[in-house]
């Protein structure tokens, strides 16, 4: 990986604060001044804004500069962005403003008090810890909605969080809420959620969804002539929302290069490839972890069997260049299962003992880049 980018592109779950974009000298030490007086961290971008930073940040302050950057390269809207000028805002500060949806025009000094607040507001409510797991398949028919589905049903025996979130990233995927048998229960889907402001709240969200069981619900695509791609907006403002409650959430993220799919990779903390344990898809694989790495590199690979040609997930996920995450052995009877009244995990199911090395994943490693 490029070592500029890997500069910019720091783990932004490190800092207690806030990110700031802003090129003018005197600007940028009023707006430090204000953080120090708000008793919150700066982390300072002077290179490339990448569109990971900007849509992990708690806050970002910036100048009229930066977002016209920002506008110019369309990065998704987000909650939490204060632009600050030098005196008192102009019309075209407030033009840039609106621009890009920021929530505060700040003229400093004069409105010093105003940023403070902004800068020490804390979260409303809910811990801020819960975590992000994006699975994407290395091929088509890899597997990777299974392992997803079983991800979020394995949160309550494995207690690694007390809720979590099935997200349906691929309106081509006839929605995961079949996989489940569940598509018969009352509750939204994409099609029918409605965010405003880029911003929902994680306890309405989870009312209003359908339940696969007390502790997971599922937001899925639809089917037919309604089904699309939800919008970055709205993938950005679900999974902050998951995360800022201290859920799981679990996001089943298309092959396909979409704003909705760059949204769920860069916002994950980690992704998981799911790639069958065949010659054929370990080389198809390739290309899409590829893809993926551009966007975060937190990326490991789950194996599934069989394995034909007796491939070993080793064997994958070093052609790969990236850590094994878990091996799965065949699951008899599992395709039927879901046929006939969706996915269920038995105590010993691979599946289920999959889902618990990606956890022990997170827990060994919840605040760190780990891939390189």
């Amino acid at each position: 990986m490029n070592t500029d980018r890997q500069e910019t592109d720091r783990d932004d779950r490190t800092r207690t604060g806030a990110l700031m974009v802003v090129r003018d000298e005197k600007l940028r030490e009023d707006v430090r001044r204000v953080a120090a007086a708000a008793d919150v961290a700066l982390d300072e971008v002077a290179g490339v804004l990448t569109r990971r930073l900007w849509v992990r940040a708690p806050t970002v302050v910036l100048d009229a500069d930066a977002a016209r950057v920002v506008s110019d390269d369309e990065l998704p809207r987000r909650r939490g962005v204060v632009l600050v000028t030098d005196g008192e805002p102009e019309l075209t500060d407030w033009q840039r403003a609106a621009a890009i949806g920021a929530e505060y025009v700040v003229g400093l000094p004069r409105q010093e008090s105003l940023l403070v607040g902004v800068l020490g507001a804390r979260p409303e409510v809910g811990s801020g810890d819960g975590f992000v797991v994006a699975v994407v398949g290395g091929r088509g028919g890899a597997g990777a909605s299974t392992f997803a589905a079983a991800l979020a049903l394995s949160v309550e025996s494995t207690k690694f969080r007390s809720h979590a979130m099935l997200v349906d990233g691929d309106s081509f995927g006839g929605g995961i809420d079949l996989l489940l048998g569940i598509e018969n229960v009352a509750g939204l889907r994409w099609p029918s959620l409605s965010i405003e402001g880029g911003r929902v709240s994680a306890d309405a969200l989870r009312n209003a969804l359908p339940a696969a069981s007390p502790c997971v619900s599922v937001l899925s695509c639809a089917r037919g002539q309604t089904a699309r791609d939800p919008s970055a907006a709205a993938v950005a403002a679900v999974l902050d929302a998951g995360r800022s409650a201290g859920n799981l959430v679990v996001a089943d993220v298309a092959r396909r290069a979409t704003p909705a799919t760059d949204t769920f990779l860069e916002g994950a903390d980690l992704v998981v490839l799911v790639v069958p344990a065949e010659l054929r898809a370990s080389a198809a694989a390739e290309a899409t972890a590829r893809m993926v790495s551009e966007r975060n590199a937190n990326l490991g690979v789950v194996v599934r069997g069989p394995a034909p040609g007796g491939l070993r997930g080793t064997d994958i996920a070093e052609a790969l260049g990236l850590p094994l995450l878990a091996a799965i052995r065949p699951e008899p009877r599992l395709a039927d299962l879901v046929e006939r009244g969706g996915l269920e995990l038995g105590r010993r199911s691979p599946l289920r003992r999959a889902a618990e090395s990606v956890f022990a994943t997170l827990g060994d490693r919840p605040r760190t880049r780990w891939a390189a």
